[in-house]
């Protein structure tokens, strides 16, 4: 193979998967947007009180999940058992933490986004 057909077969690779990898976040940028500034929202309402072992243990869940979550977005996979798990964990810190009013506010809108993009399978984010 001539040199310059290698650097073309190269560059074709390349693009092709540069080109799967826009396509994954295309479809799921703005439920990656939400994932992202969902756990923004989870670590500023972490910083309102010292939280104690089992409030820790909520915070990190949450982030957890929504991460996993996130990581199969990324592969242009919704993986809605990851989701599911998210969602009760930041339902579970709403719940059960100690959230300043505005806080509280905030997580409970995101539940309800997160529910929403769970129920459109991210079809309509």
């Amino acid at each position: 193979m001539q040199p310059t057909s290698r650097w073309g077969l190269v560059l074709a690779t390349v693009l092709m998967a540069a080109t799967s990898v826009v396509c994954a976040q295309g479809r799921f940028g703005t439920a990656r947007g939400l994932v992202d500034r969902v756990q923004r929202n989870l670590r500023r309402a972490e910083h309102f009180t010292p939280p104690n072992e089992k409030e820790k243990e909520r915070y990190h869940n949450a982030q957890h999940h929504l991460s996993e979550f996130d990581r199969k977005l990324s592969e242009g996979k919704f993986d809605k058992d990851k989701l599911d798990e998210a969602i009760d964990d930041v339902k579970n810190v709403v719940e059960n933490n100690t959230l300043s009013a505005e806080a509280r506010d905030v997580l409970t809108r995101d539940l309800g986004e997160l529910r929403e993009l769970r129920r459109t399978r991210g079809e309509g984010y």
